[in-house]
């Protein structure tokens, strides 16, 4: 047994924040913000207007706000330089583009929805995956865990 004691969390790189790590986390809480927003408008409209299905209409609503928590818990760990955070930032971005692409093959008032939506994951990605972004977080790549 080795008399020194590993920290069970690594301490937070020194020096001011990045821009991109800020935007990241900006964007991330964004989306977060507008999941849970449409999972509320959807639980309360099951609830209250005069749904198809009222069962679907809240289960909708509940999955929406339940899935808001991971860019939301994603930006909060971002802004605080977590490691870790990167991880489900990047798959929440992952999956707003198949998302992006159906709303852009809708004939609706969607596609505009979709734009935005894939421009917001692109520039996220774009941000998350820099390697200034990846130093600011103290993530080491494959051959470098003992530097």
């Amino acid at each position: 047994m080795s008399s020194e004691q590993t920290p069970t969390t690594a301490p937070a790189p020194a020096g001011p924040r990045p821009r991109r790590l800020t935007y990241a986390a900006g964007l991330a809480a964004l989306e977060g913000l507008a999941l849970l927003i449409g999972g509320v408008w959807m639980l309360v409209f099951g609830l209250m207007g005069e749904p198809d299905d009222r069962q679907q209409a809240v289960t909708g609503g509940v999955t929406l706000a339940a899935l808001a928590l991971l860019p939301l818990l994603a930006a909060r760990g971002l802004l605080g330089r977590r490691g870790w955070s990167r991880g489900p930032a990047v798959i929440t971005q992952l999956l707003a583009l198949p998302v992006a692409y159906n709303l852009l093959q809708s004939d609706s008032v969607a596609i505009p929805a979709g734009i935005v939506l894939a421009v917001v994951a692109v520039t996220a990605l774009v941000l998350l995956l820099n390697p200034e972004t990846t130093r600011a977080l103290g993530i080491r790549g494959p051959g470098n865990a003992e530097k």
